[in-house]
């Protein structure tokens, strides 16, 4: 998750979705905002209310995803730079073929689904196409960013990243972290923890009223998120490839993002078989 969330383009919601933990990340996250915690907090009982929280399944996964952001964001900066058409062609069929293993979650379609779907795939078409724009480096902008960008982070299809880059923060918080800037970090992190905490309930509430519809709408943001991720560009429009050596490359890349999907399929579901 946090590898893909350092990409433009690719969320970690995706990854959740694919390695099969989404929906217990976002009962477990939205824990931090119910009642019963805070009830806790307010009365004084703070040992109680932290023996609430998934701590065994939240500490690894957040673990993961911080040593993604802090080891892996200068390699993954180096390759967008020097090959880039490669490093989206293989998240390219990472989100490709997670598109089918999601969808195949909604046991049966209804119409309602379709219209949940369309309305997904519109959204992030729209989203992944807008144009960057030019913002302020202020503390309060930087809790926003962090707030926005960690709403998007949770949610397939929308890569808190690339809302990075369209609040023209993208290159300022990858260079804070490669460059241990603390200061900016911490406001992008208060953002983050008070934006998941509040969008997690919206997003638990949902799963519990409406499973099927949601999940149909998170496959339509990841089938609109594909306009982002394609790896042949012009400039920043998509184009179709030439067909050559480095194009026969690139979708070998792309079905072997696939292979991962399904590899990491098949393993999850045996492991839930076994336990």
């Amino acid at each position: 998750m946090g590898t893909a969330d350092i990409v433009p383009g690719v969320s970690g919601g995706t990854m959740a979705f694919i390695l099969g933990i989404y929906e217990e990340l976002i009962d477990a996250i939205a824990l931090f905002g119910r009642k019963e915690f805070w009830k806790d907090i307010l009365h004084g009982k703070i040992h109680h209310a932290f023996l609430l929280p998934r701590w065994g399944f939240l500490i690894p996964v957040g673990t993961g995803i911080l040593l993604a952001a802090a080891l892996l964001s200068a390699p993954l900066e180096h390759a967008l730079e020097t090959m880039p058409t490669y490093v989206w062609g293989f998240f390219f069929g990472l989100v490709a073929i997670s598109v089918v293993q999601v969808a195949k979650r909604i046991k049966q379609w209804k119409i309602s689904h379709g219209a949940a779907l369309a309305l997904g795939v519109v959204v992030a078409y729209i989203i992944v196409g807008l144009v960057p724009v030019q913002t302020p480096d202020a503390p309060w902008f930087l809790v926003l960013c962090g707030a926005i960008a960690i709403c998007a982070m949770i949610l397939p299809g929308i890569s808190g990243a690339f809302l990075l880059v369209l609040l023209g923060k993208y290159a300022f918080v990858l260079s804070a972290v490669n460059d241990r800037d603390i200061a900016s970090i911490a406001y992008i992190g208060i953002g983050a923890v008070i934006g998941i905490i509040a969008f997690s309930q919206v997003l638990g509430w949902l799963f519990t009223q409406y499973h099927d519809r949601t999940v149909a709408l998170l496959t339509g943001l990841m089938i609109g998120s594909l306009r982002k991720i394609w790896p042949w560009k012009m400039g920043e429009s998509n184009i179709l490839p030439e067909w050559n050596t480095q194009t026969m490359y690139i979708i070998g890349i792309m079905l072997l993002g696939c292979c991962v999907v399904i590899g990491i399929e098949f393993l999850a579901h045996r492991t839930h078989t076994q336990s």
